[in-house]
């Protein structure tokens, strides 16, 4: 699969930047174009992968951002994107459409510019071009405060709008005790780089081997052609390459070679840990309508037989026969990975929480509006109302 990949705003920039690291670390060809777009210039100095002409600040002639930013103020994010969707326009007539499978818009959704932005963006590319438009939206953690969630509620309803399917990743379930700010933030953009890359990367036509059971970009598009919000399952498992050479490569350190069904329980074993281990974002798996399964690893650790073993197990765990399994032979990998989509999940407990805690901070914001209103009435005015003002 080939995707020109936008990421919009300071988090959408960072994943975007990752994307681009991970795919050249191991080889993969997933990136058509990538574009960072940004309402602040300083963020836009960020990115360490992204070419500086595909770095694109927006709001410039915007009387409140002038290039500063939009504040946290999703409503001047979309303001600015739709005054500038020109110029993002014309930042996009160099990516090869012919040659693009699909578009992926990558947004933090607790800000302002991506949260803003990103759905508005979203919704000119459906307008625009033929190819399938995804997000991948970030969840803000809730210790960002209730704006963060305000924000990210009502982008989410837009964003998932304004796409085919958004891929949710919760910061909350991938935070890790002792973490620093930055520290935490660039785990979970590799982590969250790994995920997507193994996934659409899966059958790209680069140097790596291609199987029988090869993902294409039609299976991948079917499964998250869907509506509604979807979430990644990954697991990996390291590989002792140093015995996988010569006479050796056939037998184990007991002296037995490896069968068939070592292999196959191997493939099977690893997707059902992939999806009984951590989501980008926590959602009930039966609550899923589509699901894909991609392997990648070394072509000899690859089983056909896992593979139906895995999406037999898959139907029976989602109770839907629409499941989709496939292999990506990676020649040198040094791990054995599994990639796993779940397509427009119903069940997802954090969204219920984010709503609920967007809906008290609303409530809270208004009400502290009001109350500041009448405490500055009351201190620019005369008790008795005798003053007339200039």
């Amino acid at each position: 699969m080939h995707v020109a990949v936008i990421g919009f705003g300071n988090a959408g920039g960072k994943i975007a930047d990752a994307i681009l690291e991970f795919e050249a670390d191991t080889g993969r060809s997933l990136c058509k174009d990538v574009l960072a777009v940004n309402s602040a210039e300083i963020d836009l100095s960020k990115p360490d992968r992204i070419p500086e002409d595909r770095r694109l600040l927006i709001g410039q002639t915007h009387e409140r951002v002038k290039g500063r930013g939009v504040g946290a103020d999703p409503e001047l994010g979309a303001e600015v994107a739709r005054r500038d969707l020109g110029e993002i326009d014309r930042a996009l007539d160099t990516v090869p459409v012919y040659d693009v499978d699909a578009f992926l818009v990558v947004a933090g959704l607790g800000g302002g510019t991506g949260s803003g932005g990103a759905p508005v963006v979203s919704r000119h590319l459906r307008e625009m071009y033929a190819e399938p438009v995804y997000g991948l939206g970030v969840l803000p953690s809730t210790d960002e405060g209730g704006r963060a969630s305000l924000n990210a509620a009502r982008s989410l309803q837009a964003f998932t709008d304004a796409t085919d399917s958004l891929v949710l990743f919760d910061n909350d379930a991938w935070r890790q005790a002792g973490e620093t700010l930055q520290g935490g933030y660039d785990h979970t953009n590799t982590e969250l780089a790994r995920r997507i890359t193994t996934l659409l990367g899966a059958g790209a036509m680069d140097d790596s081997k291609v199987s029988e059971t090869a993902m294409d970009a039609s299976d991948i598009n079917r499964t998250l052609s869907t509506d509604g919000v979807s979430t990644i399952a990954y697991a990996s498992a390291e590989l002792d390459r140093e015995t996988k050479s010569g006479l050796l490569d056939q037998f184990r350190a007991n002296g037995h070679a490896e069968s068939d069904t070592d292999y196959a329980q191997k493939v099977h074993g690893l997707v059902r840990r992939a999806v009984n281990a951590r989501l980008t974002c926590p959602a009930d798996v039966a609550s899923a309508e589509r699901s894909l399964v991609v392997v990648s690893g070394p072509p000899e650790e690859l089983s056909r037989k896992g593979l139906q073993h895995a999406r037999q197990w898959l139907e029976t765990q989602t109770d839907s026969v629409e499941v989709l399994a496939g292999d990506d032979p990676r020649e040198n990998a040094d791990r054995l990975s599994v990639a796993v989509l779940l397509s427009n999940v119903t069940d997802v407990p954090r969204v219920d929480a984010l709503q609920e805690r967007a809906v008290d901070a609303q409530e809270r914001i208004e009400a502290e509006e009001t109350a500041r209103d009448d405490e500055v009435a009351e201190l620019i005015t005369d008790e008795n109302d005798q003053l007339d003002p200039l």
